[in-house]
Formats: structure tokens, sequence, C-alpha cells
């Protein structure tokens, strides 16, 4: 038992990149169930943009942890290197092998503990707000794109009437650029595009932290491993001065038993 769980944390990354990454699994199962209930094939076809984006992610992930195993055969067939690699297909029947990435989440759990966990992620917290903010943006991007698509197709001047057109508006929108080439018509579509400005204002603020703490980071890792490097000097001086102390104390009395003799 011990042997198996050493070699599972080997394709593991840090907390919060596993936990995005079931995240995304999630809802990519969430998107594969919506598709059994929408009937407008733009909603549908904005569905399959996302797909293809998730795509991506997988496969990256895919090529990542088969890298990073020592044992690709291990990983492969006895890690759920198989479910990893069948949910990068893009094909509808595939995504439920997304499901076995939920189990690589449990075992982080059972392995290492959930107060390890919060711990790894407080810790990490840079790195997991990166994570978040990347999922925050995928959400935004299908179901604003969904909700827009949605509220101004009623409209007979709209021109946002298409899948592309509603992500395009998301994405300018969301990166605050606004080109104006799309924008909402209705006033339920002109609220829903003054959430995603603030939205995508509070992304990039995020981001614009991260990229801080990024470069940042190194130099404050730097400083504190001279002040431990400090730190221990001064132990190993007091420990010798210590040291000293004794052997003084023991020859006084060494002298002093002599005399008394």
């Amino acid at each position: 038992m011990a042997t198996k769980k050493a070699k599972n944390p080997s394709t593991l990354f840090s907390a919060g990149y596993e936990i995005f990454m079931a995240l995304l699994s999630l809802l990519s199962i969430f998107n594969m169930i919506l598709l059994f209930f929408i009937g407008d094939p733009s909603l549908g076809a904005v569905l399959a943009l996302v797909n293809f984006v998730l795509i991506i992610f997988f496969i990256g992930d895919f090529v990542a942890r088969l890298i990073k195993s020592p044992s690709k055969s291990e990983y492969f067939f006895r890690q759920y290197g198989w479910a990893d690699f069948l949910s990068c297909l893009p094909f509808s029947q595939t995504n439920v092998f997304r499901l076995f990435r939920l189990i690589k989440v449990y075992r982080l759990l059972r392995d290492f503990g959930i107060r390890k966990i919060k711990d790894a992620i407080v810790q990490e917290r840079a790195d997991t707000a990166l994570f978040i903010l990347l999922f925050v943006t995928i959400l935004m991007l299908e179901f604003g794109s969904l909700g827009m698509l949605a509220i101004e197709s009623q409209s007979t001047v709209s021109n946002i009437t298409t899948a592309p057109d509603a992500l395009w508006y998301m994405v300018v929108t969301l990166s605050t650029v606004g080109y104006g080439d799309q924008y909402p018509v209705t006033t339920q579509g002109r609220i829903l595009g003054a959430f995603v400005i603030l939205t995508g204002v509070g992304i990039f603020g995020t981001l614009t932290g991260y990229l801080a703490n990024f470069f940042l980071a190194p130099a404050k890792k730097k400083e504190s491993g001279n002040e431990l490097s400090d730190i221990r000097s001064q132990l190993d001086a007091i420990k010798e001065l210590s040291a000293q102390q004794q052997d003084a104390i023991a020859t006084l009395e060494e002298s002093l038993t002599k005399r008394e003799r």
C-alpha cells in the first residue's frame, strides 16, 4: 500500500491545478448534457466551440502528465492515462472518460488530506488565483455568449446573431478592448454587457497581480534563503561557543578536583 501511494503523486501537480482540471472536466460533462436540451443550433455551436477550447487544455494536461511520469506505461495503464487520452478526443461519446479525472482529485484528497490541501492552496495562492481566473474566464466566455445570443436573438436589429459573433463580443469585452463591431441593442443585453465589462476589469486586475508576484517571487525567495542562511550561521556559532564553554567548565572542574585532593 505504501508503494502505491508513493507512486500516485508522481503524475499529480499542485492542488490548485488538480482542482482546476477537475472543474474543467465537470464543465465539459455538463456541456455534453446541456447539448441534449438545447434545440437552438446557434447555442449548440457556442458549446461546441467552448468544448474545442477544453480539448486543448485536456491535450496539454495529458502530455504534461505523460512527460512527468517516471513510468509511462504505469501512468497510461494503472493511473488512468488511457482515460486521459480518450477524454482528449473530439467526440461527444468520449467525454464521459473525463470523469476519471475526478478520481485523481479524490486520490489527492485521500493521500494528502483536506488540511494539507488547504495549506498547499494557501502557500500557492498566486498560482491558485491564476487557475481560478482561467476557470472564471472560460465560464464567462461560455455562459456569457449563451446568454447574449439568447437575448439578442429576440431583436430584429441585433448584430449578434451567430455563435462566432457572441464569442467575439465576449472576448473583446472581457479584454476591455471593445472594438464596437459587435454590441448589444436590447436593455437586457446591455445589462449583461456591463456585467461582463466589470468582470473583465477584475480578471485583468487579478492577472496583473499574479504577474507582479511571478516576477518578484524569485527575489523574495532569495532574500528568504539568505535570512535562513544567516540564522543557521548564528546558530552554529552559538553551538560552537556553547561547546567551548562546556569544555572550559569541564577543565576547571577537573583542575579544582585535583587541588582538593
